[in-house]
């Protein structure tokens, strides 16, 4: 009785040191799993153009999985690089015209005096003298500030070495990925036991597919609101259409980030608009104020329509949660990881959701959170 004590102690003291040795590998090894990991998401992006590339037929033959996976990465490289070469021009244009612009050559009015008169009653540390545009131009100085911009020049070249060395390693990982899309499961299912391999395979699996339709919608989600915005900056804003498409760029990548990303995006759609009429002489004229709100009210739109459209679709149809889940899930993750826990914190949850599903649904509460999953697949864990 003794020896098998030990036996089994011995075995829980081999699990942890593999675990052990695993968990320090991953740790000692963590760019190159980033590495893996972010081509992963790139697959995922990648497998819905592959399957329909894979549609295309010339004299009757599919065209082989290799070149397809090189087309399809070609594609998801010129999405990014397209929305890169439009935000440089307007990143551009405010730079000079921001540095270039003072207080004075603002058109003041009542109003603006009555708000600064506020603002100094409410905080009389600001002065007698405050004006709230100068205030805005002398922090936008502070930010394009030349020194800011020499220090940045120095690094730029450990930067760029350090960055085309991540992004051939993602694209390489990821062809291979968006080739054999079953390939990250097979890795994964190589490293578990015999009896659960099956069961693991179709828990990464669902995972593959929850997370590929939750990636394509959020891009889809980011084009919505890019097309809104710009469509409103252009055509009501009157800000011109490079100007509108670079800002509302802007405002679509923030988008990503769950609730401060909007907020963010619309005051930085704000004052770029601002900065640009006075600047650069671009937008209806009109007061300083009407256009601020103007502008305001387009992206505002554009909300509203990511609000009650975009995200119910995305959140509700692709990863199967539900909005209350997806509220405190945000706000767990956002208090333990602040940006970047806001960003994982819904991937992460749905890859934990099915794995809770998959191999935890004994137990009441994960059943009661998740009721219709199918039981097929759990039955052998409740038994």
């Amino acid at each position: 009785m003794e020896e098998r004590n030990v036996d089994k102690l011995a075995g829980w003291i081999m699990k942890l040191a593999v675990i052990a040795a695993i968990c320090a590998a991953c740790w000692y090894f963590s760019s190159v799993l980033v590495y893996v990991l972010a081509a992963f998401v790139v697959s995922l992006l990648g497998h819905p153009i592959m399957l329909v590339f894979r549609r295309i037929k010339i004299k009757g033959k599919r065209l082989p999985d290799s070149l397809l996976a090189v087309l399809t990465i070609i594609l998801i490289l010129a999405t990014l690089s397209l929305l890169v070469t439009q935000l440089i021009p307007v990143v551009v244009h405010i730079v000079r015209d921001a540095s270039a612009m003072n207080a004075q050559d603002v058109p003041y009015n009542s109003l603006l005096d009555q708000v600064d008169d506020w603002l100094v009653d409410v905080f009389p540390v600001l002065g007698k003298d405050f004006n709230l545009v100068s205030f805005i131009l002398d922090q936008i100085r502070t930010v394009i500030n030349v020194s800011n911009v020499t220090s940045l020049i120095g690094s730029v070249a450990t930067v760029a070495v350090n960055v085309a060395i991540g992004l051939f390693s993602v694209v390489f990982i990821a062809f291979f990925f968006i080739k054999d899309e079953t390939l990250f499961g097979k890795i994964i299912s190589a490293l578990v036991p015999d009896k659960v391999e099956a069961y693991v395979q179709k828990t990464i699996d669902e995972i593959t597919h929850l997370l590929s339709r939750y990636f394509l919608g959020l891009v889809i989600e980011v084009l919505g609101v890019i097309l809104v915005d710009f469509l409103g900056l252009w055509l009501i804003a009157r800000i011109g259409a490079n100007y509108a498409i670079g800002i509302a760029v802007i405002a679509g990548v923030l988008n990503i980030i769950p609730y401060v990303g909007p907020l963010i995006g619309e005051v930085c759609g704000v004052l770029l608009c601002v900065v640009l009429k006075y600047g650069a002489g671009v937008g209806l004229d009109v007061p300083i104020l009407a256009f601020a709100l103007i502008v305001l009210a387009v992206m505002f739109l554009a909300q509203l329509i990511d609000n009650f459209v975009y995200q119910p679709i995305i959140y509700s149809t692709s990863i199967k949660s539900t909005p209350l889940e997806i509220f405190i899930v945000l706000l767990v993750a956002g208090h333990a990881g602040g940006t970047m826990g806001l960003l994982m914190g819904i991937p992460a949850y749905t890859v934990v959701r099915v794995i809770a599903a998959r191999f935890f649904y004994q137990h009441k509460a994960v059943r009661r959170l998740m009721p219709d999953i199918d039981q097929e697949d759990t039955g052998w864990l409740i038994n």
